[in-house]
């Protein structure tokens, strides 16, 4: 009996351990089958914590979230279809198992005590659980944390979980092909092919008109020249105030402007562009005499007084210019 106790004492030990790696395996059998019928596996308090539980030869993905309207969690309800095409995408590409990765989702409803119990204060709140036994076994129990920061893409998590699976298979993310979104904009060329070959005689005509041409690439002159692109780049304020109460439109210097003033420098432009036009083109073609003469009158008017503002204007941003012309002194 002395021998019999003595055997026991020694061989318990090692029949508690392999008990301990047969359940790990059976609880990792148990839970991939479920997740092959559905994965991202839907978690309740006990699943979540049989499926966290040491020793543990696999790695588990939890989502902590709180998916219900009344916690009013935006960022939970917009990542929760990025989570879910990630855990299929993966379930699928390793039927077999080999990255020994389970998905699982716990969702307040189901998992109050395991919130209260983790202290989490807020969702969604992402846990990885690397394995304590085996070839792939780390020597802390703690899970680690993903940061939720930025746009959060099922691309995103997988490079995380990748990095954190190092000798194991990594599958794809798979999105579903959207063939709604596919028939609506088949349906949607169509109907504007349709559209455009019905209307294209009277288009035609139109694309093929010189002044259409002329006023497209004079607006994109006078944007351009006025300094529209300058504004997008520095991002210039609109105005600015002077110091006094009032308001400056022009900004002094060639290194700085307003928007506003880019503005009224593009409406001096086109006036003058305008008035050279119809100088050169319109007046020649006035078949009475009087009407010919008062269109070179009010057409030069206008353009002396614009050029006036514009000079008025040059010497705001250069106050050593030594040109000028009235009535804009």
């Amino acid at each position: 009996m002395r021998w019999l106790s003595l055997l026991l004492s020694v061989t318990l030990p090692f029949g508690s351990l392999a008990a301990k790696q047969s359940s790990s395996a059976d609880r990792f059998s148990e839970f991939y089958a479920k997740a092959q019928a559905s994965s991202p596996l839907k978690l309740a308090d006990s699943s979540y914590k049989k499926l966290t539980s040491v020793p543990r030869d696999y790695s588990v993905a939890v989502l902590l979230t709180a998916l219900d309207a009344r916690f009013g969690c935006q960022l939970c309800t917009d990542f929760q279809p990025e989570w879910e095409v990630l855990a299929k995408s993966w379930t699928k590409g390793d039927k077999d198992g080999e990255s020994r990765l389970i998905f699982g989702t716990l969702d307040f409803t189901n998992g109050r005590e395991t919130f209260i119990s983790l202290g989490l204060q807020s969702a969604p709140v992402l846990l990885f659980f690397q394995p304590t036994t085996g070839p792939h076994a780390v020597p802390t129990v703690e899970a680690i944390r993903y940061d939720f920061s930025g746009p959060q893409t099922a691309e995103k998590v997988h490079e995380w979980l990748a990095r954190h699976l190092p000798d194991r298979p990594h599958p794809p993310v798979s999105r579903p092909i959207n063939y709604i979104g596919w028939i609506v904009t088949i349906v949607s060329s169509l109907g504007i092919a349709g559209v455009v070959f019905n209307a294209w005689p009277y288009i035609l005509p139109v694309i093929q008109n010189r002044n259409v041409w002329a006023g497209l690439s004079l607006i994109g002159i006078l944007m351009f020249t006025s300094g529209h692109m300058f504004n997008q780049i520095r991002k210039v304020p609109y105005v600015a105030g002077d110091g006094r109460g009032g308001i400056n439109y022009f900004a002094a210097g060639f290194q700085n402007q307003f928007g506003l003033e880019t503005q009224i420098v593009a409406f001096i432009y086109g006036v003058l562009s305008f008035a050279t036009i119809s100088l050169a083109i319109k007046a020649p073609r006035a078949r009475d005499p009087k009407i010919q003469q008062l269109t070179v009158i009010v057409w030069g008017a206008i353009l002396v007084l614009m050029y006036s503002f514009l000079l008025s204007v040059f010497r705001v941003k250069n106050g050593g210019y030594p040109i000028k012309l009235p009535p804009f002194m």
